[in-house]
């Protein structure tokens, strides 16, 4: 029986289901991150909140291009954690929580920013 993506499932041997299911719901969360960013961006921007008008800009993109990113992203981590279970192999690391903290660190910032200069 074959199973997309074969470059996953074409590799090593099955893993417990309860680990397998585990990063499918990882993968959702993501999904699901990705989605509150691009809303969040959107809300932002039609809001109009009393911000100054070019850090309130900057913060909805950041969110909306980072949200829209984060689909892929939740794929290829997917991708990794579950070939690294089929493998027997130890789980990569988060770096893409990183970056993620990293993007809403700066979203703070800007809208700070927007605050203090209004």
């Amino acid at each position: 029986m074959r199973r997309f993506p074969a470059s996953v499932y074409g590799i090593g041997e099955e893993p417990d289901p309860r680990f397998s299911l585990a990063n499918e719901r990882t993968f959702l969360a993501w999904t699901r991150t990705g989605l509150a960013l691009i809303a969040g961006g959107v809300a932002l921007e039609v809001l109009g909140l009393d911000l100054h008008a070019g850090f309130r800009l900057a913060a909805s993109l950041v969110l909306m291009i980072t949200g829209t990113a984060v689909a892929p992203l939740a794929w290829w981590e997917w991708m990794r954690a579950e070939r690294a279970m089929r493998l027997s192999r130890p789980l990569p690391g988060a770096f893409s929580a990183v970056v993620l903290a990293a993007v809403v660190t700066v979203v703070g910032l800007l809208v700070l920013a927007g605050v203090l200069w209004r």
